[in-house]
């Protein structure tokens, strides 16, 4: 069998790569973070791995491999990765999906812990010496709404299910079977406003799409329950920051927590940062001390797959955008 010839899109300084000596005598390994590393053996490239490049060289580099079988991203949200090209062509183009998960629906968990313990509280006392006792709120039996029902919603509805919680979830395929490990009641898109005042907790796990953009404005803002929470672990953009600064600032919902933003980093003097009822965190609730080797782990997963002729896991629908 012939060699492969994989194009690594990263800083050759990325500890991870040592990694890809295992493929040492199945395929020659070329990784650079620029379009001149690549040009003698993009010609004959098979397979391109975007471990950290930018959208502009990714895509600089995918136009100059006419070879390619495959395309693999290290990241689980793909927006950054699709282009009118790539989408167009039939490479394949897989993602991380299911490698951060688990980090993501602790996450949720612990800001949803962080809300109904009021944990800024105490902090804020302990800091003062003040001794002041308050009633926390139990989160058995409340309900947490998931938007967006994939590999990270799942994950999220497996905990917050085990601590006693009851689940909905919006996905954009309703499946036909109603019984779900988690989730009571699914619903698709449309009926989100329906689900949303049933919930004490929204955790929007969604990928970034032409049709989830958005996706919670003022609308849906309006719909929730004054003491809902909202948690963010997708994509920043799914949310309509000014409606959500708007009700946090007005308080028509109880607070929000945030791992992701329209602009990263969040600028300096963003409303945000001034908020009282917001818990941020900057895009880093998936890093794990190894979730950059789980990472490089699944991609030579993926390799071993593809070596052998087996189907590749995580294939994206690039028209769909996940």
């Amino acid at each position: 069998m012939s060699k492969d010839v994989i194009l690594v899109l990263a800083n050759p300084a990325a500890p991870q790569l040592a990694w890809l000596e295992r493929l040492r005598g199945q395929a020659e390994v070329v990784a650079g973070d620029s379009t001149e590393v690549f040009a003698e053996a993009a010609p004959h490239a098979t397979i391109l791995f975007n471990w950290s490049g930018s959208l502009p060289l990714l895509r600089e580099v995918f136009l100059r491999c006419p070879k390619l079988s495959w395309v693999h991203s290290f990241a689980a949200g793909v927006d950054r990765a699709l282009f009118p090209e790539l989408v167009a062509s039939p490479v394949p183009l897989t993602n991380g999906t299911g490698v951060f998960s688990a980090s993501l629906g602790e996450f949720t968990l612990g800001a949803i812990l962080y809300f109904a313990k009021d944990f800024r509280r105490m902090v804020r006392n302990q800091m003062a010496g003040v001794w002041e006792p308050f009633d926390i709120i139990p989160i058995e039996g409340q309900t947490a709404g998931i938007v967006g029902y994939g590999d990270i919603g799942r994950a999220v509805a497996s905990r917050v299910k085990a601590m006693g919680m009851r689940v909905l979830a919006v996905r954009r395929h309703v499946p036909r079977v109603s019984r779900d490990d988690y989730a009571e009641e699914i619903f698709p898109p449309e009926q989100l406003a329906e689900m949303l005042p049933r919930c004490d907790y929204i955790a929007v796990t969604a990928p970034l799409t032409p049709e989830t953009r958005g996706m919670l404005g003022a609308r849906e803002f309006a719909a929730m329950r004054k003491t809902a929470v909202v948690i963010n672990v997708g994509r920043g953009p799914v949310i309509d920051e000014r409606a959500l600064i708007a009700a946090l600032s007005e308080g028509r919902i109880k607070g929000a927590a945030l791992d992701v933003f329209d602009e990263e980093p969040l600028p300096a003097g963003h409303a945000f940062y001034r908020l009282e009822n917001i818990l941020l965190s900057p895009h880093c609730a998936d890093h794990t001390p190894d979730w950059m080797d789980k990472a490089m782990k699944f991609f030579l997963e993926q390799y071993a797959r593809f070596r052998n002729g087996e189907p590749l896991l995580n294939i994206v629908d690039k028209r769909l955008g996940y």
